[in-house]
């Protein structure tokens, strides 16, 4: 039966495709989104299976996280459908109603395990935020920019390796400079995988022309690669000179205030994609965690390996858009944008979902002002309600 959201303010595309926020607008929905009507023309509300009053809350498209290992105790490389399970209802907590989970450079006997999860999980029902695919973060990377990736696994990227599972894989990371020719990009564009630049010692010319060459993905920007200089612009020269999509993990530990504010002028406000890369531990609070086999210290929001490294964050999505909302000053509507109509246009995934559009699938976000969650809607069913 139809349901129905009325007095929230709706974050709706306008007329250029862009979005911005509409009241008075009452929400009707199944399974997809059936109508979105004037107030007090919602005529049937008796008929209505419930009608929920949002009070003057957002109600967002469902956001998308394209880079996430783990939350909730749950990691991807636990290649289990109940770890799978298990962070599909804890990333609904945040709004998050669709997801790629990450793999980490480690075996890649156990990388393959990990995707043949992720392809089952796929084709399952939802159990909270709906797995879409992987994003698969090594192990073609520079052994200098690993990271808190382990070296000891690090290959040289070769198509054949991945085709099994190119149906699987929906983003992956590789650092431009180990690779021979564009053969490798140019074949996983073919296949509709997006390339990202990440984890790599190239110079500005290298990612200019991976970019060029279709690598139009940067995988968390400014960690783990180049870094701008006034003679040597590096990855990130090249990544704020294009119109290359551009991960941020804003939990002000990866990236300074400041530079974010940066980098959101730099890019206009465009082409940028908040996510989490939040490990297991996400969700746990302080104390010990693993990632790949390596032991991970906890202490607020800092997550780090033995050697100071820092190891990804445990940073829940909403609480990334308040951080990059109180530090760039941008719009709550072009915030929206960054995790639904950018990475949904991105994976080609836009007609199905990431707006609220008549007959896209039922997922949405509802939140204060604040970004704290009032509900999480996921094709047409409640995951999460406070």
């Amino acid at each position: 039966m139809m349901k129905a959201i009325r007095n929230g303010i709706l974050i709706v595309p306008d007329e250029t495709g862009h979005f911005c926020s509409k009241e008075g607008l009452t929400l009707l929905y199944d399974e997809k989104i059936r109508a979105i009507r004037p107030e007090g023309k919602d005529a049937g509300h008796a008929d209505l299976e419930e009608v929920y009053d949002a009070g003057g809350a957002y109600v967002a498209p469902g956001f998308l996280n394209v880079h996430i290992h783990g939350c909730d105790g749950a990691d991807t490389m636990d290649a289990d459908s109940d770890a799978l399970d298990k962070m599909s209802l804890f990333q609904a907590r945040t709004g998050v109603t669709a997801y790629l989970p990450t793999t980490m450079t480690c075996a890649f006997s156990d990388i393959a395990h990990a995707l043949c999860t992720i392809r089952h999980a796929m084709h399952g029902d939802a159990h909270g935020a709906r797995v879409l695919g992987c994003h698969m973060e090594g192990p073609f990377i520079a052994p200098s920019k690993k990271g808190a990736q382990d070296a000891a696994h690090i290959l040289p990227a070769d198509f054949s390796t991945i085709e099994p599972y190119a149906d699987v894989i929906k983003i992956i990371t590789v650092a431009p400079e180990t690779l021979p020719d564009d053969a490798f990009i140019k074949a996983c564009t073919a296949h509709g995988i997006v390339v990202s630049i990440g984890h790599t010692a190239a110079d500005y010319k290298t990612a200019a022309h991976a970019i060029e060459a279709g690598a139009h993905h940067i995988t968390h920007l400014c960690n783990a690669m180049t870094g701008l200089h006034h003679r040597r612009p590096g990855v990130l020269g090249a990544a704020l000179d294009s119109t290359a999509n551009c991960e941020l993990i804003c939990d002000n530990v990866h990236l300074h205030p400041t530079m974010q504010r940066i980098i959101y002028h730099a890019k206009g406000g465009k082409h940028l994609i908040l996510i989490t890369d939040s490990l297991r531990a996400c969700g746990l609070g302080d104390g010990p965690s693993e990632l790949g086999g390596q032991k991970v210290t906890v202490r607020g929001t800092l997550a780090t390996l033995a050697d100071g490294t820092i190891a990804g964050s445990v940073l829940c999505l909403n609480d990334g858009l308040r951080i990059f909302r109180t530090n760039t000053g941008a719009p709550i509507p072009s915030i929206i944008e960054m995790v639904t109509r950018t990475p949904a246009k991105e994976l080609g995934l836009y007609d199905e979902i990431g707006s609220l559009s008549e007959g896209k699938t039922a997922d949405f976000a509802i939140f204060d002002r604040d970004f704290r969650m009032r509900r999480t809607v996921v094709g047409g069913t409640t995951y999460y309600k406070k």
